[in-house]
């Protein structure tokens, strides 16, 4: 099992960095639609729904994302698109008081239209975001993606080592507030990284202590962002987001921090 794990991962940070560095604006838009779909699919089994209306949510989802990043030129390069702040801004709002609310109150049976529907707020503008960082720049878009993963790997770590208090023993019984401190810890080393060895991909306008306060509070956003995949997932009745990852699961089980950390972080960075 663990070499299949760790075998997957490199096929995937293989083909991540390939297609970022690599891929042309609209060969990555196309990935990222990839990622979209996929994830639409997942996402509907939280739903519990099946068949021709599973399929029908995926083309929407889908459908929705291309449409916005050709009408937007992100599918061409552009890089500056003003409209979709609010679709940022939005979906901050979310993360901050809906996936919180939702986190606390555990509705226990959910409608699957209420869930398709949250689905779209939590996908789209990540794919948007992906979309429109990595016109920017492809260095940017990884070291802001970094910081989910540096967080996600410090958490599991220090919460095996010193995990003593459960952060949401409802939603994932494993994580504890231990993993936490050690995901901010962790990310407060990467922070002085990113100024000390790339400090030409630090946005002008936030400076180091600008860049600390974000990376910091992408962390958190993470932390959410996991917690809230963990929390469909369980009142679905399922281990895992899908099957389509040997030894990972599903796609939203590899990119459930991004969900929350991308459009944050492209509503401040590309102010």
């Amino acid at each position: 099992m663990l070499r299949t794990r760790i075998l997957t991962a490199v096929a995937l940070l293989v083909a991540l960095l390939g297609a970022l560095f690599f891929l042309p604006p609209a060969g990555w838009a196309a990935f990222g639609l990839l990622v979209l779909a996929t994830g639409a699919y997942e996402w509907a089994g939280f739903a519990r729904v099946r068949g021709p209306v599973r399929l029908a949510y995926v083309a929407a989802i889908a459908i929705a994302g291309a449409w916005v990043v050709y009408a937007t030129g992100l599918w061409w390069g552009e890089s500056k698109a003003p409209l979709l702040a609010g679709v940022y801004a939005a979906a901050v709002i979310f993360w901050c008081f809906g996936a919180t609310l939702w986190l606390r109150t555990l509705p226990s049976a959910p409608s699957p239209a209420l869930v398709l529907v949250l689905g779209s707020i939590v996908l789209i503008p990540t794919f948007l975001a992906l979309v429109q960082l990595r016109n920017v720049g492809p260095w940017l878009l990884l070291l802001l993606m970094a910081v989910a993963w540096v967080a996600d790997i410090a958490a599991y770590f220090a919460g095996r080592a010193f995990g003593r208090r459960k952060l949401a023993p409802r939603v994932s019984p494993g994580k504890s507030w231990e993993g936490v401190i050690g995901a901010f810890a962790a990310t407060l080393l990467y922070a002085l990284a990113w100024r000390a060895l790339a400090p030409g991909h630090v946005p002008a306008h936030l400076g180091a202590i600008g860049l600390l306060a974000l990376v910091w509070v992408l962390t958190g956003a993470s932390v959410i962002g996991d917690l809230f995949e963990s929390a469909m997932k369980r009142q679905a009745g399922l281990k895992d987001s899908g099957a389509i990852l040997p030894g990972h699961g599903g796609v939203l089980d590899r990119i459930d921090a991004l969900t929350s950390v991308m459009p944050l972080a492209a509503l401040v960075v590309l102010r």
